[in-house]
């Protein structure tokens, strides 16, 4: 599985860590209808990250909603074994793995890996790493997602320099080769964020934490 096959354009994907969980269907089935159908799902080990979020269990209730509906789950692995997590990712529902520049001794290996669990694969990397190192192994991947918070918790603010860290990495990757941004991502940053070139916006407290889900999702693609 490609990430090729789902990308339709400029995506924003809603981040369900910041959706009410006693909710969580009925804003998936909303954020569908509004025309949603990549949502981010992090999932963290309280080691890589502090927080210990939501797993597979929860993955299993909410994949058959968004498949029916034609969507799809990406799936961010704040942990340090990520190859420990792709089968039962991969049986709860997911379509596609990121793990951590941080954490991952060969890229290649751990891509190979997810990929035999049918996959999709992408490559995430912390505002400490150097945009150029993880450039230099990203052949592998789909995507290569560049932070722009310090993971592991919804609704920090955004850090500015993540723009040219996005510029960085666009000049050292091949055309096609799909950029993501996780973390702040909003109104107020979603054209300058497009024009560094990233083409995958992860978005959570400025879906989630607005009075109509729909209206917001629907705004932020509008500014893609």
């Amino acid at each position: 599985m490609s990430w090729d096959e789902w990308v339709r354009g400029p995506e924003v994907e809603p981040s369900l860590y910041a959706a009410d969980f006693s909710r969580l269907g009925e804003q998936i089935e909303t954020l569908l209808e509004a025309g949603a159908r990549i949502f981010h799902f992090d999932v963290g080990d309280g080691h890589f990250v502090p927080p210990v979020t939501v797993g597979p269990i929860v993955l299993q209730w909410i994949s058959p909603i968004v498949h029916r509906a034609g969507g799809r789950l990406d799936c961010h692995l704040m942990v340090e074994q990520p190859e420990r997590h792709f089968e039962a990712i991969a049986k709860a529902g997911g379509d596609g793995v990121t793990f951590h520049y941080e954490v991952a001794e060969d890229v290649g290996a751990l891509a190979a890996e997810a990929r035999g669990h049918g996959l999709a694969v992408g490559l995430a990397f912390n505002p400490q790493t150097d945009p150029e190192q993880a450039a230099e192994v990203a052949e592998p991947v789909d995507l290569v997602l560049c932070m722009s918070i310090n993971p592991g918790y919804s609704g920090q603010t955004f850090m500015p320099e993540a723009f040219g860290r996005i510029e960085r990495l666009r000049d050292r990757l091949p055309e096609g080769k799909h950029i993501q941004v996780d973390g702040g991502v909003g109104r107020d940053n979603v054209p300058r964020l497009r024009a560094a070139g990233a083409d995958l916006l992860v978005a959570g407290t400025s879906i989630f934490g607005q009075p109509d889900i729909a209206a917001a999702y629907r705004e932020l693609v509008a500014l893609t």
